[in-house]
């Protein structure tokens, strides 16, 4: 490979979801930075770019089909908003739809205030709740007074949560509300590449209820620089629809001369044996061939797996699970609905044994998605250990859907129109030990192929702040290894005129 300033560095990046795209986006503003000079190329096998994200309008309603919104206290988006200049676009939640369910014994019950992901930030709140038995509530409290956990390797978020707060607050609260976010297994999800948070509050405070309360002004904080609707709310998302901020990357990398191809899927990517200086070489699924001096892969594991002929970088990437999931969305008439929407929706623990995983009240929660005489509802479903619906037909899921609906909500309205969406191998599961197994990885992949990256949800974040955040990484990383070759390749070439 040269990187030398008249002969352009070829980088391909694999994938045009939303990490590809920020890896895009801040890899052409790091090397302008470092005044290297590169032509990016960004290729996706699908018709669109945004990967998960596709927002989509019927009847004057918005909704998506893939992730929602965003967490506002994860600012490495809301930074790359302001970047794109979309700040102004983002908004917020409805500040009358604060109220939270969880469904318990077919009954919805509202989420105890001051609730932080699940954990206690006060205590008497929570011990009015009728989510909790009496005995539920005071081992929860005992939380106060039990010792750390001397021990540093990795746990289980179940079994610390069970062994601070105990079995009922895991069972009822934490695993809709943390395991969804996974759709996990919480007894096999890993405690410190999911909420790394609790074990260091237990650390620091020697009790999740006393840290949840000294942090719990970190949720709510003031985000200056954004609009009124987007401030203090604790999800984010843009007025037309995330697409917003794929349109932005896509017109500011368009700007810089970046070059974005559709429909054009990769078939494998290998080392090059040619006697050019370009070090990787890359087959597409069309036959044709191209050569690049660095590859960054933001793909699925699986997928990514399936392009690298390394050994070495294989057992990772096909090891890592993932589960499957599907998003159903149904829009009624508001007058057709008799129901009373008063808060954002409910989440579904595991062991009331439904179909649904959770129900967000959209056009409640979000204000711009449906006029005033239409209604938005949203379902969850899927989980690991209950992925039914992948046998199921589209009719057979939304009538599945509409049964807990009507046992649930009591809602029996004939939607004006429904769009399911399947999300096969979505979500990937952070095992026990997952940070040790992506740090060896990480480390192999850059002994055996240098200038190759892979990144994504698979790694270090499932969310959209966090495949942002590791895009970003991605990009400093590469133009790092890029300078140290140049400045490696400039010395041997050097001592050899010498």
């Amino acid at each position: 490979m040269d990187v030398r300033m008249n002969e352009p560095t070829q980088i391909t990046i694999i994938g045009g979801g939303i990490t590809g795209l920020s890896t895009a986006f801040y890899l052409q503003k790091e090397l302008a930075d470092q005044q290297v000079n590169a032509q990016i190329t960004v290729v996706e096998a699908s018709s669109a770019f945004g990967g998960k994200i596709n927002t989509m309008e019927k009847d004057g309603i918005v909704f998506e089909k893939g992730a929602d919104s965003f967490l506002a206290r994860k600012l490495p988006i809301i930074e790359l908003t302001k970047e794109l200049g979309l700040e102004n676009e983002l908004t917020g939640t409805n500040p009358n739809a604060k109220k939270t369910y969880i469904l318990y014994k077919d009954k919805l019950h509202p989420m105890p205030p001051g609730l932080v992901l699940g954990i206690p930030s006060e205590l008497k709140p929570f011990m009015k709740t009728s989510l909790i038995s009496p005995f539920g509530k005071l081992r929860a409290a005992m939380d106060l007074v039990l010792p750390r956990r001397k021990e540093v390797a990795d746990e289980s978020l179940g079994s610390f949560l069970e062994r601070r707060l105990g079995k009922e607050v895991l069972e009822k609260i934490a695993e809709p509300l943390l395991a969804g976010i996974y759709a996990g297994n919480m007894h096999a999800l890993s405690l410190q590449a999911t909420f790394p948070q609790f074990g260091e509050m237990e650390q620091k405070f020697g009790s999740l209820i006393r840290g949840t309360s000294s942090n719990r002004s970190k949720t709510a904080q003031n985000l200056p620089g954004l609009p009124p609707a987007a401030n203090k709310s604790m999800f984010l998302t843009f007025r037309k629809g995330l697409m917003t901020l794929i349109n932005g990357l896509i017109a500011a990398l368009r700007e810089q001369n970046v070059d974005l191809r559709l429909n054009t899927p990769v078939a494998g990517v290998a080392k090059s044996n040619s006697s050019q200086s370009s070090r990787y070489n890359i087959t597409f699924a069309d036959g044709h061939e191209e050569q690049a001096d660095a590859v960054i892969v933001a793909l699925p594991s699986y997928h990514a797996a399936a392009l690298l002929q390394e050994p070495s970088a294989k057992g990772f990437l096909e090891e890592l699970d993932y589960v499957s999931v599907a998003n159903v969305v149904l829009a009624f008439n508001r007058k057709d609905v008799n129901f009373t929407f008063d808060g954002s929706g409910f989440l579904v623990p595991r062991s009331e044994g439904r179909f649904i995983t959770a129900c967000t009240w959209t056009s409640n929660k979000w204000m711009h998605t449906a006029p005033e005489d239409k209604v938005l509802i949203r379902f969850y479903v899927g989980r690991a250990g209950d992925e039914r619906w992948r046998s199921m037909t589209t009719e057979q899921i939304v009538s599945e859907v509409r049964k807990d609906m009507l046992d649930i909500m009591g809602l029996d309205a004939e939607p004006i129109f429904h769009e399911v969406t399947p999300l096969e191998r979505s979500m990937p599961q952070y095992g026990i030990g997952h940070l040790d197994k992506v740090a060896k990885f990480r480390e192999d992949l850059k002994m055996n192929l240098p200038g190759l990256l892979v990144t994504g949800a698979g790694f270090h974040g499932v969310g959209l702040p966090d495949c942002v955040r590791q895009g970003k990484e991605a990009a400093k990383e590469l133009v790092h290894e890029l300078i140290q070759y140049r400045s490696s390749k400039a010395q041997s070439e050097s001592e050899d005129s010498a």
